[in-house]
């Protein structure tokens, strides 16, 4: 008998999924100061994996990440997107590929 520790934030579905397979898990319920710390590590963890694989499945989870993000911190999805709507039309968007290089004052 092997036990591997994780001590990381999955998803709800996770521990069902391991017991389905034969195995036992051990879970707890986070307090919320420490499900934010948790879901800030989480973050970190989905950009590292996107980092590396670069493809739409590891976008996939950093999103789910920041909707989580999002709602943990009393905020809505629909602020999110108000927020990320208003950034996008006073700043504009990263569409154009513009690389700021220097900024010279006179």
């Amino acid at each position: 008998m092997s036990t591997q520790k994780y001590n990381k934030l999955v998803r709800d579905r996770i521990p069902e999924i391991i017991e389905a397979s034969g195995k036992t898990c051990v879970t707890e319920i986070l307090s919320d100061e420490e499900y934010l710390k948790m879901i800030d590590v989480k973050l970190d963890e989905e950009l590292a994996e996107y980092h590396q694989d670069q493809n739409i499945e590891e976008l996939a989870d950093l999103t789910e990440v920041i909707h989580s993000a999002v709602l943990a911190r009393g905020y809505t999805l629909e602020d999110l997107e108000r927020v990320r709507a208003e950034k996008a039309t006073k700043r504009g968007r990263f569409q154009r590929k513009i690389l700021l290089k220097e900024v010279i004052e006179s």
